[in-house]
């Protein structure tokens, strides 16, 4: 009898083993997709791809609406003046932040979207890389 009870308990950790072992667990983080800010009408595109911006975006950015448009653009002309100058200077400022110039003009109305996505990069970017893209803000500024 006691041979018995060794078997089944034997045979009921093998079983358990068996199904752990077989168990397919899935990876299921989940890849980051692209920010993309677009304007048919204009026709153009940017897409962001750094990581971490859309959990930003959902989480930590004001709400759209909570500022008006001209507040945006205004904040969004002096940052890109900012970004511009350091692109242009690679030796003084990481190229791997500043990979691309923003063709930003300011008598063109990008509409609400575009400034309020293209805001709250800055404000992640400044967040993430601890920079200061002047224009005003306080350095550590969150939304």
């Amino acid at each position: 009898m006691k041979l018995l009870k060794q078997l089944l308990f034997i045979f009921t950790i093998g079983i358990l083993l068996w199904s752990c072992g077989s168990t397919n667990l899935n990876n299921t983080t989940e890849k980051e997709e692209p920010v993309v800010i677009a304007n048919d009408s204009l026709e153009y595109e940017i897409i962001i791809i750094d990581p971490g911006f859309t959990a930003f975006l959902n989480s930590i950015a004001q709400p759209e609406g909570f500022y008006n448009q001209s507040y945006l653009e205004a904040r969004n002309r002096a940052w890109v003046i900012t970004w511009n100058q350091r692109y242009l200077n690679p030796n003084q400022y990481n190229a791997n932040i500043y990979e691309n110039m923003i063709d930003y003009q300011q008598n063109i109305d990008y509409g609400y979207e575009v400034n309020y996505k293209l805001f709250n990069y800055f404000l992640f970017a400044q967040q993430k890389y601890k920079m200061d893209l002047g224009g005003g803000f306080r350095a550590n500024r969150i939304n």
